[in-house]
C-alpha cells in the first residue's frame, strides 16, 4: 500500500509580506551565477536533439522521474517535449516510466541555468509545465520558491502557456501575484482529473489532498 502524503505545514499566514519586494527585485536583476558545466552539457544535448526543429517546444520543469513528460508527449504528438530535473536519482528512475515515443527527452540539469540558456539562445516555448515543485512552505524560505527567484524573469521571457500545480493553495496564489507584478494575468482554480500526471499528484489525491492549478498566457 502506498504511504499517504503529509499535508503542507507552514508558519506563514496569507501572502508573504516580502513577496512584492522580492519579486520586483528579481524581475529587474541579472543573475551573475556561473552556469554549471553539467547543465551546459545537458543543454547541448537538447540542442542536438532538437536539430532544425521549428515546431512547438514544451518544457516540463522539475519533471522528477519523467512520468509527466511522457504523458505530455503522448497528448502533444506534434510537439517536442523536454523534461528537466536537478536530481540524477530521480531522472535515473525514468526507465520505469519510459515510452518508445520519439518526441520527448529527459535531462538532468539545473533548471535556473537551463532556463537562462534557453533565453540566451532565443528559444520560445508553446507550453511550460511546473507540476508540484517543492513549495518550501516555511516563511523564511520564500526566495526558494520559483516565482521569487531570478528564474521568474526567464519563465516570462520564454513565453507560451504556463501551467503550475500544487497541493498548497497559497503557493498558487503567490505565483499568481508574482505574475501580476510582471503584468501578466492568470487563472487560479482547483484541479481534478480522472488520471494523475505525476507520482506526487497520485499520492496527494490518494491522501485526500486537493490540487490547485494556475494557468497563464505569458
Amino acid at each position: 500500500m502506498q504511504q499517504k502524503s503529509r499535508t503542507i505545514s507552514t508558519n506563514q499566514l496569507g501572502l508573504h509580506q516580502n513577496l512584492h519586494k522580492v519579486v520586483s527585485r528579481q524581475l529587474t536583476s541579472v543573475s551573475q551565477k556561473p552556469l554549471s558545466e553539467h547543465t551546459q552539457q545537458a543543454f547541448q544535448l537538447a540542442i542536438d536533439w532538437l536539430g532544425d526543429w521549428h515546431g512547438d517546444l514544451i518544457l516540463d520543469s522539475c519533471c522528477g522521474v519523467g512520468e509527466s513528460t511522457v504523458n505530455i508527449a503522448k497528448t502533444h504528438p506534434n510537439s517536442k517535449v523536454i523534461g528537466i530535473d536537478k536530481s540524477a536519482l530521480r531522472t535515473d528512475k525514468h526507465q520505469a516510466y519510459a515510452s518508445d515515443l520519439k518526441n520527448y527527452l529527459i535531462l538532468r540539469a539545473d533548471l535556473n541555468d537551463f532556463l537562462r540558456l534557453l533565453v540566451t539562445h532565443k528559444k520560445k516555448l508553446s507550453k511550460h509545465y511546473l507540476l508540484y515543485p517543492n513549495p518550501y512552505p516555511k516563511s523564511a524560505h520564500l526566495q526558494r520558491r520559483w516565482y521569487a527567484t531570478s528564474a521568474l524573469k526567464d519563465i516570462v521571457s520564454l513565453g507560451g502557456r504556463l501551467e503550475v500545480r500544487s497541493n498548497w493553495q497559497l503557493y498558487i496564489q503567490e505565483f499568481s501575484e508574482a505574475l501580476n507584478i510582471a503584468k501578466i494575468n492568470s487563472l487560479l482554480e482547483q484541479y481534478e482529473s480522472d488520471s494523475a500526471m505525476t507520482p506526487f499528484e497520485r499520492k496527494y489525491w490518494q491522501s485526500g489532498q486537493k490540487s490547485w492549478r494556475l494557468l497563464a498566457d505569458l
